[in-house]
């Protein structure tokens, strides 16, 4: 397990920035009731990242109705910083929940606050972090897309600050597997680490070839991509060597909900503890240990969410207690 110190930066800025979607899960009870929970990838992200002790906040919209308050407390509580929240007239997306067999799966309102963004409203970005993560629905749904894609790639050009993205594709709401594959490659090539699913990668580019979609997104600009494949571990591309795959760390599970936000807060979270934030050290640095020990770590942190109910990651504290 890696046991550096977590990275601050020296003006008091946030380390991490996570853009996107703050939005409610509304989750089948044994009663037929709902549960309501706080969700969306980003703000699953930067509430991992926060409770792994990372500097981080959320730029995000939240509404002002009742919902929109459970999220701000929800993030308060988990120490995310909400400097960059925006205050929106908008309703509060609402993503309803169905699980079978653990396993989740989403249909969302897509017309909430969590997709109006302006570019005045990221002109901030990227606001002296160490690095900036995105994607999810958000990053692909109008009109708020195109906002998020100028500052990503003004992020990027910059130079000195790490891009991640997480495509999180949903078939619901990109009925267009080729129209979707030009918004993920377009999105890809702004980041440096990129972590996907083996369900995305199936969606959009057919089965059976994770490595020949990795190497495809390194030529067009990244220097890290990870493939999850849930209980069947994961693996890492880079272009220092061959491909670096890991097992899953053991877990009885409870649900998958939010298991791949809380794997992605785990990776950066190693990332930052190896030194490896800065985009040159992240290029230089990749080597087939660092690449075992950032998986294994991130599987470790989704392996204690999906122990319990919700997208509930874990804790420094937790992670440090967990058998290694």
């Amino acid at each position: 397990m890696l046991r550096y110190r977590a990275g601050v930066a020296a003006d008091n800025s946030p380390s991490f920035v996570v853009v996107g979607e703050a939005l409610i899960d509304l989750v089948a009870a044994d009663d037929g009731a709902y549960l309501a929970r706080p969700g969306g990838s980003p703000l699953n992200v930067a509430v991992g990242l926060a409770r792994l002790g990372q500097p981080t906040a959320l730029a995000g919209r939240l509404s002002a109705d009742p919902f929109g308050t459970v999220l701000r407390q929800h993030l308060t509580r988990s120490h995310v910083d909400l400097r960059y929240v925006r205050a929106a007239p908008e309703a509060s997306t609402i993503a309803l929940v169905a699980l079978s067999g653990g396993q989740a799966r989403y249909q969302f309102s897509a017309d909430g606050a969590d997709f109006q963004w302006s570019r005045d409203e990221l002109a901030f970005l990227p606001a002296g972090a160490r690095a900036v993560h995105f994607g999810s629905l958000a990053s692909w749904l109008p009109p708020g897309d195109s906002a998020i894609a100028e500052a990503i790639s003004r992020t990027r050009d910059g130079g000195t600050v790490l891009v991640s993205y997480d495509p999180n594709v949903r078939p619901a709401l990109q009925p267009d597997p080729a129209a979707a594959r030009g918004q993920v490659e377009r999105a890809v090539a702004t980041a440096h680490v990129v972590k996907a699913s083996s369900e995305d990668l199936d969606w959009l580019y057919g089965p059976g070839d994770p490595a020949g979609v990795a190497a495809s997104w390194l030529e067009l600009g990244a220097d890290l991509v990870v493939v999850t494949a849930g209980p069947d571990g994961a693996t890492g591309w880079t272009r220092q060597g061959p491909a670096v795959s890991r097992p899953a760390y053991p877990v009885v599970l409870a649900d998958t909900v939010g298991a791949g936000d809380a794997f992605t807060s785990g990776l950066l979270d190693a990332l930052a503890r190896a030194g490896r934030l800065d985009p040159a050290a992240l290029a230089a640095g990749l080597d087939a240990p660092t690449v075992a020990a950032v998986l294994d770590e991130a599987s470790m942190v989704a392996a204690l969410t999906c122990a319990r109910p919700g997208a509930n990651p874990p804790w420094r504290a937790e992670v440090e207690a967990a058998p290694g």
